[in-house]
């Protein structure tokens, strides 16, 4: 279970910039840059795996409260690892671990999140080639997850992030992306926005978007995620669209 991917474009062709975002499409000093990689780690117990969407969605999460630490911004002891690695592509790695595993990553510097049946643990971001051994000796692959029941309807008045109807990614590649769509949302919000959704525990859904509406959903002007190529799918191929409501055209 595993993805190193990277969104090509926070939105829909012709929507506006946002000033300040880390983002900027056409550029390529951040292909140059040194690239970095944010670990995340999904607890997996043979007897008891999370739920797919409930991994994804708690993924999502991790991302978002790693963005939003306070270790993370200004002079904090994250702070220079997240700013060298949002400076160039903002690559996400999902490994898996379970007993003594888990406990030895949970050891590490990090932030776990938990959802309804999922534990996600984020770690500041290291450089490519630099991964603790702790962390670096975990799976990648080998296992998926399903949802035991189909998941309930998202609630369209918050925020969703919506999958491709056409692809077909694995658990981790998958909370990959769900983190990317989710990294995409928080650059284009304000600030009061995004202190609103912090305060707010960071609700979202994520979801599958039917078929007749994903095109929509990819022209619309929300952030869209874009692969790199790197794993399972080709690459320019759009896995994710962030429906924020303060993003959202009337």
């Amino acid at each position: 279970m595993s993805s190193e991917d990277i969104p090509v474009s926070p939105s829909a062709p012709g929507s506006p910039a946002v000033p300040g975002s880390p983002f900027v499409p056409e550029s390529t000093s951040r292909d140059e840059a040194p690239q970095y990689v944010l670990p995340l780690v999904v607890h997996i117990e043979k007897t008891a795996p999370p739920a797919r969407t409930d991994a994804l969605r708690t993924a999502a999460r991790a991302v978002l409260v790693m963005l939003s630490d306070e270790r993370s911004e200004g002079e904090g002891a994250w702070a220079r690892a997240m700013r060298d690695w949002q400076d160039a592509r903002i690559r996400k790695v999902v490994r898996r671990a379970r007993g003594a595993e888990w406990r030895k990553a949970s050891a590490l510097p990090g932030i776990t999140v938990t959802g309804q049946s999922a534990e996600v643990r984020v770690f500041p971001p290291v450089p490519l080639d630099g991964w603790p051994k702790e962390l670096a000796k975990l799976q990648v692959s080998g296992t998926d997850l399903d949802d035991p029941e189909p998941p309930a309807a998202p609630d369209l008045a918050g925020p969703v992030l919506w999958l491709s109807p056409e692809l077909d990614m694995s658990a981790g590649k998958a909370m990959a992306q769900a983190g990317h769509g989710a990294q995409l949302a928080w650059w284009e919000l304000s600030d009061t926005q995004r202190k609103a959704w912090r305060e707010a525990g960071f609700p979202l859904a994520v979801a599958t978007a039917a078929p007749e509406r994903w095109q929509e959903l990819t022209t619309s002007g929300l952030p869209v995620v874009r692969d790199a190529g790197f794993t399972e799918i080709a690459p320019g191929s759009c896995t994710v669209v962030a429906d924020h409501p303060a993003l959202r055209r009337d």
